[in-house]
């Protein structure tokens, strides 16, 4: 194990981390990440949007009792959370849910921050909430890809963020690979897909699109800010 308390790694721990996991597989990275770190050090996040079925499938067949946090920003189109209950019965899923105090959240929607200030919004919903259960973990699992921003093609599998570790085990999974990989399993997608949605957040922030195009329309907002 690499780490037995909570701490920070030296920015030579993290490069050692990057040369071996660049070598393995998408099914060896997450093996592997239970080699090198405790259960209990490790927390994954899912957004239950489009295709986290490709993530979640990983970790429901390597590790049954990892926890997923699913962050319930009181927006979500209904089609996320009957997603959400398919995978998580459809692989036998331990999902928990979090979400914003009651009445910062109850703030947004009376204010509609969204329309006005989505940074401000999203920080209330999304950022906050997760902040309190970051401080219980070492390692934070996301199945960002390269492909899908220009933020993301600049990460590495393993970044400190902080108290932090950041570790995206599908990076260089190509959009090809990760559609193979899926017509391969037979994966459901999020049902918003076959209506155009090719990324799904909140319902107010949404709309049709290729990729993240959809996503905050006609804002130059490309992140949430859970992953900068």
């Amino acid at each position: 194990m690499l780490v037995n308390e909570t701490k920070k790694l030296t920015s030579t721990e993290v490069e050692t981390l990057n040369k071996k996991y660049k070598t393995l597989n998408i099914h060896q990275r997450i093996k592997e990440l239970y080699k090198d770190f405790e259960l209990e050090d490790v927390m994954v996040t899912s957004s239950f949007a489009a295709t986290s079925a490709f993530l979640l499938k990983l970790f429901s067949e390597i590790n049954k009792s990892q926890e997923i946090y699913f962050i319930d920003t009181g927006y979500h189109f209904d089609e996320t959370i009957a997603y959400k209950e398919q995978l998580t019965k459809t692989y036998g899923l331990n999902v928990k849910s979090v979400s914003a105090l009651k009445h910062e959240h109850e703030f947004t929607t009376k204010d509609k921050t969204w329309t006005k200030n989505p940074d401000f919004c999203c920080s209330i919903n999304k950022v906050k909430p997760l902040e309190v259960i970051k401080e219980n973990y070492n390692v934070w699992v996301s199945g960002l890809m390269e492909w899908q921003s220009d933020h993301r093609s600049t990460l590495n599998f393993f970044e400190q963020r902080g108290e932090i570790l950041k570790f995206y085990p599908l990076l260089d999974v190509t959009k090809k690979e990760r559609d193979e990989f899926i017509k391969k399993h037979n994966l459901p997608f999020h049902p918003l897909v076959s209506q155009g949605y090719h990324s799904i957040g909140c319902k107010h922030c949404t709309v049709p699109g290729k990729d993240r195009s959809g996503r905050w329309n006609n804002n130059p907002k490309t992140e949430c800010g859970l992953h900068l």
